[in-house]
């Protein structure tokens, strides 16, 4: 499939129409809704999308941070890392409670009614991400599991809501992640200046966007821990009371353990070649409390441990670019996003480990950092209510482009031949 594929779109009576026939443009008032590895509450984009043939432009009305009721998150840690199938049903439905009244609140802060926004899109919790395929029987099976039930939000809002985007990639061979890169050229491309956009969330990941390139020739993969070491280790060692280093001012404390750097940067995800991608599963509260038995081992501070880690997420990023993208395309700006975009010893260590890029938060082009992720899922949600892709198999390593996620219509929604 080519890049034409990702120009289509359905007609206002639902009968698809290629763009490039129709020469149509809609436009959609579309909430992006989030929560990632930190599970510390839900991310809520308000976003007006103006479609046309070659790319949707997207503009930012409104973004808020919902954070989650007290002693949420544990719970929703102890279910991704071995809890009861029971308590897993009911935070399916109890986190969707919660992202219909993100959606709800995020429209009230943007002066527009429930009635007004034509689309929702919910990336939902994580709870588990199993990309690599385990063979069972005859099949190469390749599993994710993302909760806050979409019929929920669907149903309390009154709101179309597209959710469940990452298994059709997977079905369709890939790694279901990460699914931020398409968006990421729609946000970032630039006809002179080649960038890579580095989102420092709980995992860090990278979407590389050459000089001038279409959609065809973007990449993008995880290069390894972020906020998720960071913060659980903090969290541990309760060296902060707010439960993470706030602007990195611990770390800088801290100096990096060198002999527990160099095996970090051993670990067999960093130096594997994309497509790949990683989260708690693999970088978790059992790799932060093997790593604080081998720091006491040293002799050296927890604020020493802190650094390591941090260095661990620089050097990581480095070590992926150095390996994977410079030698064949020329970058000359790293767009940081993300929590860790706000930590400056991370962007302190990136633009020492990568001087030849200039290394600059999202905020100096004009696009908040922390409503990059909300925005990506709204957008992707229109690309599949206009019957276009949302995943780039260069990325993911899918088979072919497909139309991502399940639609959860709204309760007035009369057939497909008559909404």
């Amino acid at each position: 499939m080519s890049p034409e594929h990702l120009r289509g779109g359905p007609s206002s009576r639902g009968v698809f129409v290629p763009w490039c026939l129709s020469g149509a443009k809609f436009g959609m008032n579309v909430i992006g809704l989030m929560s990632g590895t930190s599970a510390d509450g839900v991310d809520a984009a308000l976003v007006d999308i103006q479609g046309d043939a070659a790319r949707p432009a997207l503009r930012l009305l409104a973004f808020e941070t919902f954070p989650y009721p007290q002693g949420l998150r544990s719970r929703i840690l102890t279910a991704a890392s071995g809890g009861t199938t029971q308590e897993v049903c009911h935070l399916n439905a109890y986190l969707g409670e919660l992202f219909a009244e993100a959606a709800m609140g995020i429209a009230r802060r943007a002066g527009l009614p429930l009635s007004a926004v034509d689309l929702i899109g919910s990336h939902g919790q994580t709870i588990h991400h199993l990309p690599g395929a385990r063979r069972e029987g005859a099949h190469d099976v390749r599993s994710t599991l993302q909760i806050a039930a979409p019929a929920v939000i669907a149903e309390r809002t009154g709101v179309t809501t597209v959710a469940d985007f990452r298994p059709r990639d997977m079905a369709a061979g890939g790694e279901g992640a990460p699914l931020t890169p398409l968006v990421h050229y729609l946000l970032f491309a630039h006809p002179t200046r080649g960038r890579v956009v580095l989102n420092l969330g709980g995992i860090a990941n990278v979407t590389i966007l050459p000089i001038g390139a279409d959609v065809a020739a973007v990449t993008g993969f995880d290069t390894g821990p972020a906020n998720v070491l960071l913060d659980e280790f903090v969290r541990a060692t309760d060296l902060a009371d707010c439960g993470y280093d706030e602007g990195g001012r611990l770390a800088a404390v801290g100096r990096p353990v060198a002999e527990l750097l160099e095996g970090l940067l051993d670990h067999p995800f960093i130096r594997r070649p994309p497509p790949k991608s990683t989260g708690r599963e693999t970088f978790n509260p059992a790799f932060v409390s093997d790593f604080r038995q081998r720091l006491a081992t040293t002799g050296h501070s927890e604020l020493d441990g802190l650094a390591t880690l941090a260095a661990l997420t620089v050097q990581a990023v480095a070590i992926n670019l150095r390996t994977f993208v410079l030698p064949h395309t020329a970058i000359q700006e790293i767009v940081v996003m993300g929590g860790g975009a706000e930590n400056a010893t991370l962007m302190r260590g990136l633009a020492e480990a990568l001087p030849e890029c200039a290394v600059v938060p999202s905020e100096s082009l004009g696009v908040p950092g922390r409503a990059v992720e909300a925005m990506a899922f709204a957008a992707l949600a229109y690309l599949t209510a206009t019957g276009r892709p949302g995943n780039l198999p260069r990325v993911t390593g899918a088979r072919d482009f497909r139309v991502l996620g399940c639609i959860v219509p709204r309760a007035t929604y009369r057939g497909f031949a008559h909404d």
